[in-house]
């Protein structure tokens, strides 16, 4: 994709959580509603808060494993687990296929490919809820998020020489081991494919394929630097470092392999971050705060109806 998820993200909460604060030119054109909800924030209608800490608990949200045979493999503990998906997800993301891009140029991408889908929710401000931002933030995502087909998770490109973290490391095979994972279990599907869901470890600010959530989702690097970029963005008190939070915890990867080929023939993965930013000031807004929980959905493989949303096709 021209716009690598990473970007894509980072403008979408910087953006959400301006809105949140102070309303812009872009949401002025989408809906002049909104104004009535920045009037609200202005006006005090609102009393301040301190934004909620985020529960510091890692908490595991799906079954654990228990040890047994599924579909002919052994699986006694979360060793077995992530090396079987390892073999699997390194197989599956070696194979690349063709496809015609958007301008109808022949590219060489990963053969298995997933849709993407960004959902905000729990918007508050200084605590509170806002309806008029609430029914607001679809078309808001609508107008600026742009999905394109993904390549395994972490994936910063679908196109494998471009598929690099930030030390311009190739994310072509998979960097978690059992250290990684809070949970994981797996289920024999009795047609030849066992499923595994796994829960990674709670991480502050993850970076693709340096810490745990980042091995296996992927997650935003630095959204800090969206906010130093912004040149209207200013701290009541504090630092960026201070004032910008983003909590990964509560994903689940499921991912279904076949025993026979130990290929990925369908897989979701669903992180979940949450953002948040206080004593922040914006225009005429002084010292608010807000946070916004973010799911990072992509699915595979890849179905006709999104292929044709975002127009490109397997040759």
């Amino acid at each position: 994709m021209k716009k690598h998820f990473k970007a894509v993200l980072c403008l979408v909460l910087a953006l959400l959580l301006t809105l949140s604060f102070a309303g812009c030119a872009k949401v002025n054109y989408i809906s002049s509603s909104a104004m009535r909800a920045v009037d609200e924030v202005k006006s005090g209608e609102w009393k301040t808060k301190n934004v909620q800490e985020i529960g510091s608990e890692d908490v595991i949200q799906i079954d654990e494993l228990t040890p047994g045979t599924y579909g002919g493999v052994e699986f006694n503990n979360l060793d077995d687990v992530i090396s079987f998906y390892k073999a699997a997800y390194d197989k599956t993301k070696a194979k690349t296929a063709q496809y015609t891009d958007e301008n109808g140029t022949v590219q060489e991408w990963y053969a298995f490919a997933g849709s993407q889908e960004i959902i905000a929710s729990d918007i508050l401000i200084d605590g509170q809820s806002n309806a008029v931002i609430n029914k607001l933030i679809p078309q808001l995502m609508d107008s600026l998020y742009k999905p394109s087909i993904a390549g395994l998770q972490p994936s910063m490109n679908q196109d494998p020489l471009l598929d690099v973290d930030e030390n311009n490391e190739s994310l072509l095979t998979l960097r978690a081991t059992a250290d990684d994972l809070l949970a994981a279990n797996v289920t024999d599907n009795n047609d030849g494919t066992v499923t595994l869901k796994m829960q990674p470890k709670r991480v502050e600010m993850s970076h693709v394929g340096l810490d745990s959530q980042g091995k296996i989702f992927t997650s935003l690097n630095d959204i800090g630097a969206v906010y130093d970029a912004v040149e209207a963005f200013t701290w009541a008190s504090g630092t960026t470092e201070e004032n910008v939070k983003v909590t990964y915890k509560d994903g689940v990867a499921e991912v279904t392999i076949d025993v026979a080929s130990g290929e990925i023939v369908s897989a979701t993965y669903n992180m979940r971050a949450y953002a948040a930013v206080q004593h922040a000031n914006l225009a005429v807004v002084h010292d608010k705060s807000a946070t916004v929980t973010v799911d990072y959905i992509v699915k595979f493989p890849c179905d006709q109806a999104f292929y044709d949303k975002v127009n490109v096709h397997p040759v």
